[in-house]
This record gives structure tokens, sequence and C-alpha cells, in this order.
């Protein structure tokens, strides 16, 4: 699992721990999350490749993977910017750097996929998109950056589904929402938001797993709701 140190991530790598089907969970972050029982931490960058490399090179050389998920994403800059409300507002820093941690650090690990995976049996690639990289469900424009990283990031999903169904016929590919999680990702835009569609990191992560669990290869290269329900490209 690489993004083991966020919210989501820390909850998806404990509730996968949990289980009594997963006997070791790896667990990636830029710096070594505390030791946990069945999560084996590694170290990885999302903005460097060689190092993406030699990390999945390593995990390799343990043994086929039934699962990867890739649970990085930002949506506030380190600069303390945030998703722009007009065109106007557009940088090109800003939105290479929305590129760079959204689409183009996954879109790395992607590429090490066919390497990681299980070919004998069903495997999971599945990363953390975001309905709002729908370009059929944009209807209130704005944050324009992030809302073009996730097409990026759910279009690079689509082509590696189709690649991975040649050479691993039972992988399932998939992009989840996970709808809006209480992170200090989201903080600053809950307002508004019902308190029963504001989720704990432990109920979303919950919730697309149970979604993961359901998936077949005909589902492969969608976007999929943390209810199950499939969001338009």
């Amino acid at each position: 699992m690489f993004g083991a140190s966020g919210g989501i991530g820390t909850a998806l790598a404990a509730a996968l721990a949990a289980r009594d089907d997963v006997s070791v969970v790896h667990t990636g972050s830029r710096r070594p999350p505390a030791p946990r029982p069945k999560q084996r931490p590694f170290t990885f960058d999302y903005a460097d490749e060689s190092g993406i490399e030699q990390a999945c090179r390593a995990l390799a050389a343990q043994g086929p993977l039934d699962m990867v998920l890739v649970a990085t994403g930002q949506l506030t800059l380190p600069d303390g910017t945030g998703p722009e409300k007009s065109v106007r507002a557009l940088r090109a820093d800003a939105l290479a750097q929305q590129f760079a941690v959204n689409a183009i650090g996954p879109a790395m690990i992607m590429a090490q996929a066919p390497a990681l995976l299980r070919r004998d049996r069903r495997s999971v690639f599945a990363v953390l998109s975001a309905r709002v990289g729908s370009i059929s469900d944009n209807r209130l424009g704005g944050w324009h950056g992030y809302r073009a990283a996730k097409a990026a990031l759910n279009m690079l999903m689509r082509g590696l589904a189709i690649e991975l169904s040649r050479s691993h016929p039972q992988a399932v590919v998939a992009a989840l929402h996970p709808g809006t999680v209480d992170t200090p990702l989201s903080a600053p835009f809950q307002r508004g938001v019902l308190p029963d569609k504001l989720f704990t990191p432990a109920n979303s992560a919950g919730a697309m797993l149970g979604v993961l669990d359901g998936l077949e290869p005909a589902d492969s290269g969608k976007l999929w709701g943390w209810d199950g329900a499939e969001i338009a490209f």
C-alpha cells in the first residue's frame, strides 16, 4: 500500500490488517509509520521515480501481491493555497504540483503493476480518486487543477485496466471515491456537508474495501463510489 500515513491510508491499512485473510500489509510512506501488527513499513516518495521503482522491486522480490492500493492525494498545496475558485486563479506551478501528487506519482506506481500483481488468480490495483474528477459530473466548475489531475488519474487507470486484462486476466483495476472524509485534507471544505455525509476514515475505508471485494474483472477500469455506485467519467 502506497500512502499509508494519511487519514484514509492509515484506516485502510488498519482495516486490511484486521482481516483474517490478510497475512501482511506493506505500508509505504515518506516516513516509516510506527510498527503495527501485520503491517510491514517501507519508504517511498511520490516525486522520486527511481525510488518508487526500487521500492516496487523490493516488494516484488517478496512474492506477487493480491492487492496494491495507492492512497496518496493532495487538495491544498504545501503553501496553503486551496483549490482554485476561478480560472483567473490558475498558476502553472500549482497545476504542476496537483498533477505531480494526484496523477504522476500514482502513474509511476501503475508502471510497476504488472510485476507486482498475481497472474494466477484475482488481484486488485486500486487508487483513491474523487467524484470531482468526473468530467460528466462537473456542474459547478472551480477546483480546476484538482479536478483535472483526478480526471487524468481516471484515464490512466482505464488504460492500465485494458493493458492488464491481457497479461493478468483476473485483475481488477478500480478508482475509488471515498466520500467526504473527516481528515485534514477535507477539513477546510466541510462547511455545508450534512453530518450523515461526513465519514470517519474507518467508515470510508471499510466501505471502499467492501466495494473492492465485490468487483470482478468485468468491472475493471471504472470509478466507483464508496457506496458501490459507478461514477461516470
